[in-house]
């Protein structure tokens, strides 16, 4: 099952990459996300894994995943090692200075269960682009709250040294 959510922030890209990328600030923003936890050395960058687990309904589903896609500020991807099946993407465009297309797409299967897999993936839809969704209008907000608490920074800055 594929399932994606986007939408324009009124940021630079370099700030919600910082969000987006840093596994300290995940569950801030990731809607249904029990767990993102750091399991490697590097925590961030090509390599890095993290065990994650994600609530759907009353079950809390998914694995360890690894990066296997890391292009800042733009691209970010994920594979899973262990667990659900899935692979995931943010992907951040510059659209003008000072704004971002973000983009987040997850896809996911139960390997090898048949028609129970199936219909496990169809029910769950729902409830994964909700968390999808909310998931990115939360990413924007926190980004644009932080490109907000930076521009005062740089006009205090400005002031102080006049």
């Amino acid at each position: 099952m594929r399932v994606s959510a986007s939408t324009k922030i009124n940021t630079p890209v370099g700030v919600v990459w910082q969000i987006a990328s840093d596994p300290e600030r995940v569950l801030n923003f990731m809607s249904g996300m029990t767990r993102w936890e750091v399991a490697s050395e590097p925590s961030t960058g090509l390599g890095a894994r993290y065990r994650v687990l994600m609530r759907i309904g009353s079950a809390e589903v998914g694995g360890l995943i690894e990066i296997v896609e890391w292009r800042p500020p733009f691209d970010l991807a994920w594979h899973s090692v262990t667990g659900l099946d899935q692979r995931g993407r943010f992907r951040l465009r510059e659209l003008s200075p000072g704004s971002t297309r973000a983009e987040f797409r997850l896809a996911y299967g139960v390997a090898g269960s048949g028609l129970s897999g199936w219909l496990a993936e169809r029910v769950a839809a729902p409830s994964v682009q909700r968390h999808l969704g909310r998931s990115i209008s939360q990413l924007s907000r926190l980004a644009e709250q932080e490109h907000r608490r930076i521009q005062a920074q740089e006009r205090r800055r400005t002031v102080s040294q006049a």
